[in-house]
């Protein structure tokens, strides 16, 4: 069997979740003997076998950037000649897989990564533009053969959203981790040239900055931590310059009260991720919309403790017996931050000041206590190794694929 699979990110253009997903699902199907796994991607001309790249139309340069997005999805859906399915990942791609479904008669399976009504807030960034990928979006799950959802509180959010859509196409497939790249790596030389003393505690967040991260949220929270523990932001690709601003004026508050306060806005190469998550006493998670979170896997595989907000997939993930919020396994790997959310779509709080409260209390419990952090790190570990394989995930993903062929 052939399949297709049509992603907006793709190395080395990465920037979210979704891409991280992308690449390491096609490693494993392409290491699979019973497939002939094709990449279409958006952006430059990339130098491996089997992946086809391509650019903006030229045409559409001054245009809005959902319609630049459907010029990209009119060149793929035509790239996609001879494929036995294909499979697309986030609205970017959703039309080139409906298209190419159509024009080449073969089904189209969608994975859910996010879900466009679950993020208005993104009017603000599209304009416009944000009705079309709506549409783009209703239009692809609602004709699409099979949907995958990457996990179960997404798989209720997509029958939420689009009721049209036949629960029985809704499968949920789990996000992986590869736990041999990602793992514990001790550099602290690599990790003082970033900046951080490794030498002393530290909560480090890892993520785009953009009202789903709950960035803002958790640059008050910690202003509530022990003086001695550092913060570290890997922060970048600003949404809006509005949320910019406001996590610039954060951060300077922060740096004004306190020392230890680490901004890096580049996006780093995954040994610096990983050596500064090794070095982490905490990994937090503030996000208010989070479908699974691949970067509490990733936390997860080198041994750091997790501290998130019990939403969307995270509790999936997280195992927390402590606040019985977290998924069921054999020790705990985190914990959890409970949240009470507008149904709006926005997921914002209801009540802010308890949330930042709550999650400032629970990061200051775990970054104080060592041998805690050290326990609920090596747990994570294991649980992302037994459960969170990618070849797992891929032999699910290609009986959802045999279901439909």
């Amino acid at each position: 069997m052939r399949v297709d699979v049509l992603s907006k990110e793709y190395p080395p253009e990465i920037y979210g979740g979704a891409g991280v997903h992308v690449a390491e699902l096609v490693r494993a199907l392409r290491a699979r003997d019973d497939l002939t796994t094709r990449v279409h991607a958006f952006g430059a001309p990339r130098a491996e076998e089997g992946t086809a790249s391509y650019a903006d139309l030229a045409e559409l340069s001054a245009a809005n950037g959902a319609l630049k997005t459907l010029g990209v999805d009119l060149a793929i859906a035509d790239g996609c000649a001879g494929t036995d399915l294909v499979h697309s990942h986030t609205w970017y791609a959703n039309m080139a897989g409906h298209l190419a479904s159509l024009l080449h008669g073969v089904p189209h399976v969608v994975t859910a990564h996010s879900l466009e009504p679950m993020r208005p807030w993104k009017a603000e960034q599209l304009g416009g533009g944000y009705a079309v990928s709506s549409w783009v979006e209703r239009t692809a799950y609602e004709a699409a053969a099979a949907v995958i959802a990457v996990s179960a509180a997404m798989r209720d959010d997509v029958l939420r959203s689009y009721p049209a859509v036949d629960p029985a196409r809704v499968h949920t497939v789990h996000n992986g981790i590869d736990t041999e790249l990602w793992s514990p790596v001790h550099d602290a030389d690599r990790v003082r040239a970033l900046g951080v003393d490794p030498d002393r505690p530290s909560v480090v967040f890892v993520g785009r900055i953009t009202r789903q991260k709950g960035l803002p949220l958790f640059l008050r929270a910690v202003a509530e931590l022990p003086d001695d523990v550092q913060v570290v932001l890997c922060a970048g690709a600003p949404d809006t310059p509005e949320i910019e601003a406001e996590v610039v004026a954060l951060v300077d508050g922060l740096r004004a009260t306190r020392q230890g306060v680490v901004w890096i806005r580049d996006m780093l190469p995954r040994a610096d991720v990983v050596a500064l998550l090794t070095a982490a006493t905490v990994f937090a998670c503030p996000s208010i919309y989070e479908p699974l979170g691949i970067v509490n896997l990733e936390a997860m595989a080198c041994e750091t403790a997790v501290v998130a907000t019990a939403t969307g997939g995270i509790p999936e993930v997280v195992v927390d017996p402590h606040t019985g919020l977290g998924a069921d396994g054999p020790a705990a790997t985190g914990r959890l931050v409970p949240i009470e959310q507008a149904t709006d779509g926005t997921g914002t709080p209801l009540d802010p000041e308890r949330y930042v409260a709550d999650f400032a209390r629970t990061l200051t419990e775990v970054v104080t206590d060592p041998a805690l952090a050290e326990s609920l790190g090596r747990a994570g570990r294991q649980r992302a190794i037994d459960s969170f394989s990618w070849a797992a995930i891929a032999e699910r993903t290609v009986e959802v694929y045999r279901s439909v062929s």
